[in-house]
């Protein structure tokens, strides 16, 4: 037997959809009478919701959850929620024997459940469901934000990218049910919320995988552009494949969709978007970029690049650079190779030497810098819509654009939740500077 616990402290490593799962687990822990704490040594339970798609972030809490091994006060429980609880499975508890819960991604309604498990029985319990149920509670979740909200819709993947360990981590495409969807954001609607992300692994395959309700991507964006309140719609991420000219049209016309798209091509070379399995050639990329541009014209893209992929050579590389000189990114993530374990691409020598993928990863991330001051430059002395989000330490107004540029302004603290027009006159860094207009 252990302890009830009445206090919890949890961290949050990763993606949007680790920052909901745990927003989720905070409402359970709540309605369980637990009060949350943000200091470790002050929590009765500790939970740590990890992430798997980087070696670094899985070195980063493997490297904490051992420093707590040392100073474990006796009493505190830890658990590990998120993909690495799903990729490492018992392996945790033999490297770590002082952790006494893993839970999978697909299993965050048991929390309460597993958390009884250890309590009543003193033992290490391990759930970790390869396929996800749609019994999860998203209403219970527990937001810090009180204007923008992340609500998802689609779980899992199916592309199996040789590169990605999600479909190993969160299984195959699951679609929430689009009432259940609506349901959500007029709740989020009814209580102020003024901005939602609609989250997934790949949101633009939303119905595929039911058919039956005749309710596609864009079908689902047409609806909840009708729900008042709500100003604006985001979502994160897409798949290129599967962005198809119903959600260009969706975008261009529906006034709360932004025109903002996440369209991450991963490389420039055919080779390695085949050897990756991306499923679609650099010229098909173009073309679907090209189509969005002539349907919605003030569209901005963000990507994801991978540099120094296995057999990626200097000449492949360059027709990474190629295609950022083409497309100038709004926003680009851009990362270097490492293997994940379980995935086709830890089968491969990882050839590249480490000095070189560091080399690529600067001179693109070099020109995407230059890029982006001169997209910065190219908006100054027009006028912008913001969505003021806050207040700075100085007292200024901050908020962003709908293409995700941030902003700050002079004005009043009565504007906070509101949508004004924002004249940038400077920036600084990635910070637009303006007036009100």
């Amino acid at each position: 037997m252990k302890e009830e616990p009445k206090s919890f402290f949890i961290r949050t490593y990763g993606c949007q959809m680790n920052e909901l799962d745990t927003e989720i687990m905070v409402g359970q822990l709540m309605q369980r009478g637990l009060k949350r704490v943000h200091e470790e040594e002050l929590a009765d339970l500790l939970i740590y919701n990890t992430c798997s798609i980087r070696d670094l972030a899985e070195r980063k809490v493997m490297g904490k959850l051992g420093l707590l091994g040392k100073s474990k006060n006796k009493k505190q429980l830890i658990g590990v929620t998120g993909c690495m609880a799903v990729a490492k499975k018992e392996a945790i508890f033999k490297k770590l024997p002082h952790v006494d819960f893993v839970l999978g991604t697909n299993n965050i309604a048991d929390l309460n459940e597993v958390l009884n498990d250890v309590i009543h029985t003193g033992k290490q319990t391990l759930r970790t469901d390869s396929a996800f149920e749609e019994n999860l509670d998203y209403l219970i979740a527990e937001r810090e934000d009180n204007l923008k909200a992340h609500v998802s819709i689609i779980r899992g993947c199916d592309k199996f990218c040789t590169y990605c360990v999600v479909p190993y981590t969160r299984g195959k495409e699951v679609s929430r049910p689009a009432v259940d969807i609506e349901t959500e954001v007029r709740m989020l609607a009814d209580k102020g919320y003024k901005e939602i992300t609609l989250l997934g692994q790949n949101v633009n395959s939303y119905g595929k995988d039911k058919r039956e309700s005749a309710t596609l991507f864009h079908d689902l964006l047409y609806k909840l552009d009708k729900i008042e309140g709500i100003e604006r719609i985001r979502f994160l991420t897409s798949h290129p494949v599967d962005i198809t000219k119903e959600l260009m049209f969706a975008i261009r016309d529906l006034p709360s969709v932004c025109e903002f798209v996440h369209f991450p091509i991963q490389a420039g070379s055919n080779r390695i978007l085949k050897k990756m399995h991306r499923i679609y050639t650099r010229e098909e990329y173009f073309e679907k970029v090209a189509m969005l541009k002539e349907i919605v014209p003030n569209a901005s893209l963000g990507t994801d690049i991978i540099v120094g992929f296995p057999t990626e050579t200097e000449e492949d590389f360059q027709e990474t650079l190629d295609v950022f000189k083409k497309i100038p990114y709004s926003i680009a993530f851009v990362y270097t190779f490492s293997a994940r374990q379980g995935t086709p691409a830890l089968r491969w020598k990882d050839d590249v030497p480490e000095a070189v993928k560091e080399d690529r990863h600067q001179r693109l991330t070099a020109l995407h810098t230059e890029q982006s001051i001169q997209e910065r430059a190219s908006l100054l002395g027009k006028p912008l819509e913001v969505l003021i989000e806050k207040c700075t330490e100085t007292g200024q107004l901050k908020g962003r654009t709908r293409c995700w540029k941030k902003v700050v302004t002079e004005g009043p603290a009565s504007l906070i939740g509101t949508l004004v027009h924002v004249t940038p006159h400077s920036f600084n860094h990635q910070t637009l500077i303006g007036t009100i207009v």
